[in-house]
């Protein structure tokens, strides 16, 4: 059985390939699709195919399906993802992909936010489709707050307007060890699954974590949705984009990465990784 793993270079689909292999898939059972050849020799000199696929250029893609049993499409990050998501679906329906498997954002049926509509919006074409799916709703990965961590390391304090909201964050090797098993196994054909960490953590406990890690004192400071776009803005972003970024913490503030059920840990069959724990490890990293 063939593997595709697309934007194989990335963080994400990297650390997917590496689960794939440690889940004893063969090597020459995994192809790579990149945008850049040269950015994945590594992974040619492990022995995994790697074949040109850009979302935003059709004709990358059939040749880059021939021949694949099952897909991973890792969600892009281009401004207009959901075209070249689209791109992804037809193609892999046209080559007869027996399996895709879509790395969705949280909640996007329940809670309207602009990252989700991009989401929602892929989830619906999937669906359109005909194709056997697996659907993992990545809540946040703890990475993302590495730069937030970074920053309190001088100031002593993380800045975010998301209230007392929680976040149920897991490490991106969770989320790939999970997308390795949707790829692998026939359990999760056909399912849409919300997945993040164990524990749904607040900004104040975020601000303990980084004060464990820094070995220095971090305090959270909430601030509103127009405090921050302000600072946002001043900071140097256009305006589009700082409303952009503020409008995630606002969907933060009203649920959207509270949701954790123990999903991920039982795929897993392990506990996901404390925050704590991916923060350092994610500053060590870098």
């Amino acid at each position: 059985m063939t593997l595709l793993v697309t934007a194989a270079s990335g963080q994400l689909g990297r650390l997917v390939v590496d689960a794939l292999l440690q889940r004893g898939v063969p090597a020459s059972d995994l192809v790579a699709g990149v945008r850049t050849l040269s950015k994945a020799d590594d992974l040619a000199a492990r022995g995994v195919g790697v074949v040109e696929l850009d979302y935003a250029r059709p004709e990358t893609l059939a040749p880059a399906f021939t021949g694949v049993d099952r897909v991973l499409l890792i969600s892009g990050t281009d401004a207009d993802r959901v075209s070249g998501h689209r791109n992804v679906i037809a193609a892999a329906r046209d080559a007869g992909v027996g399996r895709l498997v879509y790395t969705s954002a949280p909640r996007v049926d329940e809670i309207d936010y602009a990252l989700g509509a991009d989401h929602k919006a892929t989830e619906e074409a999937i669906a359109g489709s005909g194709l056997s799916a697996t659907v993992l709703r990545h809540n946040w990965y703890t990475e993302n707050y590495l730069d937030a961590v970074a920053r309190a390391a001088d100031t002593g304090a993380i800045v975010a307007a998301v209230g007392d909201a929680r976040v149920a964050s897991a490490s991106r090797r969770d989320y790939a060890e999970a997308a390795a098993l949707a790829l692998t196994t026939d359990e999760l054909a056909g399912r849409t699954l919300e997945v993040g960490g164990d524990v749904a953590w607040t900004y104040d406990d975020l601000a303990q974590a980084a004060t464990e890690v820094l070995g220095r004192p971090v305090t959270y400071t909430a601030v509103t949705v127009e405090q921050l776009t302000a600072g946002l803005e001043a900071a140097g972003l256009d305006a589009g984009t700082a409303a952009f970024v503020a409008g995630i913490d606002d969907a933060i503030a009203r649920g959207a990465l509270s949701r954790t059920d123990g999903t991920l840990s039982r795929l897993l069959g392990r506990p996901t990784t404390p925050l704590v724990e991916g923060l350092r490890e994610g500053l060590a990293a870098r």
